[in-house]
């Protein structure tokens, strides 16, 4: 897992990337990270997060998702998201509507392999607040994104071996 940082003006924007062999067929994959109801399953429980509302169809683009989540100090936030590209069973991406950042693009990329499926996921993000956003992305920001994604990892591999 790691953090790249690129300057675009005053805007920092993150990347944030990592990659998980996980023993699913393709096809299998795709069946459970599409689905949002999942998440609430592989985030930690610390993070509060509940999905709100979620169309019971399969994912497309366009498909709207709110979710409610307490990042910092135990603050309830509710964040949207759109499903902007779908590739089933290849590739999806989210970006943020309205929510804790002020950008959001994640990439969710799934590829065929000898011993099931890569799962890559890659995040743009940029805070808020200029220069604050970026005090706050150092303190604490970039350890609970680690921390996430690393709780994610234990998880799938719990639950798939």
């Amino acid at each position: 897992m790691e953090v790249r940082k690129e300057e675009e003006s005053a805007l920092k924007i993150y990347t944030f990337e990592t990659k998980q062999q996980i023993p699913l067929s393709l096809n299998e994959a795709w069946d459970f990270f599409s689905d949002p109801n999942q998440l609430s399953e592989i985030t930690p429980s610390w993070m509060g997060f509940e999905v709100k509302d979620v169309p019971p169809q399969n994912m497309y683009p366009g498909m709207i998702i709110s979710y409610q989540l307490k990042p910092l100090y135990g603050i309830k936030l509710n964040w949207v998201t759109e499903i902007t590209h779908v590739s089933a069973p290849h590739y999806f991406v989210d970006e943020q509507r309205f929510g804790p950042y002020k950008f959001w693009h994640h990439q969710h990329h799934f590829k065929e392999t000898n011993n099931g499926t890569e799962m890559n996921d890659i995040v743009h993000y940029a805070l808020p607040f200029a220069i604050v956003g970026r005090i706050v992305h150092r303190l604490n920001v970039e350890k609970k994104l680690n921390a996430i994604f690393q709780y994610r990892k234990n998880k799938l591999n719990k639950l798939f071996g």
